[in-house]
């Protein structure tokens, strides 16, 4: 879907021996998992655990605990809503219920299309424009639920018009 390249055992053993001689190198495999498949397949836990001499709790502690990190594989478009003091403000709370509602998920959810995956994030550094949020790299300002239902229908269009 998000033309990322699909794992495999080896692949995943390829990004944790480039980082596991590294101190602190949980989170670097991680990331760089993420980065690469764009979420962290359940069945890599146990290998970066057999590599990093760490128990399957303790690596599913971590991914579990940090909000950036996903098990599970994100739609074609990650949709994040800012929610920060600025953007709480200028009601990014009703435009949250508004999202979840009109895509029929909730945080670190993906639609049934498997086009969109919503994602929380507490900041975009666009504070001015409030309430924002980011499709892929494109940061959207004074997101209103109309505008947000705007900007969903050109994901969904173009999604359309690629198959």
């Amino acid at each position: 879907m998000s033309g990322l390249p699909q794992w495999t055992p080896e692949l995943i053993q390829a990004e944790i021996d480039a980082l596991k001689h590294k101190p602190g190198a949980l989170l670097p495999i991680l990331h760089a998992i993420q980065d690469r498949f764009g979420y962290v397949p359940t069945e890599a836990v146990p290998q970066i655990g057999d590599a990093l001499n760490q128990t399957r709790a303790e690596i599913h502690g971590v991914i579990s605990f940090y909000h950036h990190f996903r098990t599970s594989e994100p739609g074609s478009h990650t949709l994040q809503i800012c929610r920060a003091e600025a953007c709480q403000s200028m009601g990014s709370r009703a435009l949250e219920a508004h999202a979840k509602a009109s895509l029929n998920v909730d945080y670190h959810g993906t639609t049934a299309d498997r086009e969109i995956t919503l994602e929380p994030v507490y900041c975009l550094g666009n504070c001015a424009c409030a309430p924002s949020v980011r499709i892929g790299d494109d940061i959207h300002g004074r997101v209103s639920p109309e505008k947000f239902d705007r900007l969903v229908s050109r994901l969904t269009t173009r999604a359309l018009e690629l198959k």
